[in-house]
Formats: structure tokens, C-alpha cells, sequence
């Protein structure tokens, strides 16, 4: 009878096998106890902030009521439109309306008051350019430029002018 020939087995083949699957038993095990680890340190650094937390919002006083600074006697006017042309230009125009909080009982009158500063914002008003007064920003400066000149005019009666509209043709 003939015999199957069988062939060596390759040299280092079976040892081979046995070291790479220590070696994928090693980094699986050391994976997990990184992934452990590092959970557990996480839940640490959570617990340990929400501590943290709880007790500044419990050292927080709680919240009171802020004065307005509107209170008191007080009274609201509003001026007549506003309508000029901008410096420098033919073309373009500007319309404001606007209101003032004024404080009641001072000597001067409401009307002579708003007669007066609506000359004001309008000798204002000429002196600025389009570029100046567009976005947001030049909406805040003139809101601020005009504030400042009302409480200048009245000698502080005036508490604010509030625009209520402005419209640039």
C-alpha cells in the first residue's frame, strides 16, 4: 500500500501561533483596563463637578427684585417727527420720532422742554453722514449721542429720549 506523503510541518509555525495570540490576549486586556480606567476617572471628575456646582448655585442669594430706574414721578412725552436731510447730501433724508421720560414736578414745562430738544436733535441730525448712522453700531452711537445731548439741554430733567423710529430715505 502507499503512503500519503506527508509534509514537515513549516519550523516555528506552531509557536508562532501561541505567541500572537498572547500577544492579541495582552493588548485585549489591556484595552479593557484602559477603558476601565478611564470611565472610572471620569465618573470621578463628574461627581466632583456637579459637587462643585451644587454648591455655588447654593451659596447664590436668591434673586431680588432690581429697582427700575424708571420708578418714581415720572412722565413720558412725545416730540414731534423729526424730518432733515443728512450733512453733506441733498438726497438723503432722515426721519425720527422719539419720546422723552422726563421727571414730573420740576420747573421747566414738558412742552417748552420738547420744543427744544426737538430743535436740538435736528441741529444734530445735520451734522451727521449716511456712513455714520448705518448698522447697528451707528444706531447705538446716535442713540447715545442724543441721549447725552437731551440731558445736557434739560440739566437732567430728562432721564431718556427713546427712539421710536428712524427711517433714512
Amino acid at each position: 500500500m502507499a503512503k500519503a506523503l506527508e509534509l514537515p510541518a513549516p519550523a516555528g509555525s506552531a509557536p508562532v501561533r501561541e505567541g500572537s495570540l498572547r500577544v492579541l490576549l495582552t493588548l485585549g486586556l489591556l484595552t479593557l483596563l484602559s477603558a476601565a480606567i478611564g470611565g472610572g476617572f471620569g465618573l470621578v471628575m463628574v461627581s466632583g463637578i456637579e459637587k462643585r456646582v451644587e454648591e455655588k448655585y447654593k451659596a447664590l442669594p436668591e434673586k431680588t427684585e432690581v429697582a427700575s430706574p424708571y420708578a418714581g414721578n415720572i412722565g413720558i412725552k412725545k416730540l414731534a417727527p423729526v424730518v432733515t436731510n443728512l450733512a453733506a447730501s441733498n438726497e438723503d433724508w432722515v426721519r425720527v420720532e422719539a419720546s422723552i421720560i422726563y421727571k414730573l414736578n420740576e420747573e421747566q414745562s414738558p412742552d417748552v422742554m420738547a420744543g427744544e430738544i426737538r430743535q436740538d436733535v435736528m441741529a444734530y441730525l445735520r451734522t451727521l453722514s449716511l456712513a455714520q448712522i448705518q448698522g447697528p453700531s451707528g444706531l447705538l452711537h446716535l442713540r447715545e449721542d442724543l441721549n447725552e445731548r437731551v440731558k445736557l439741554r434739560s440739566k437732567g430733567v430728562v432721564q431718556e429720549l427713546v427712539l421710536e423710529t428712524l427711517i433714512v430715505q
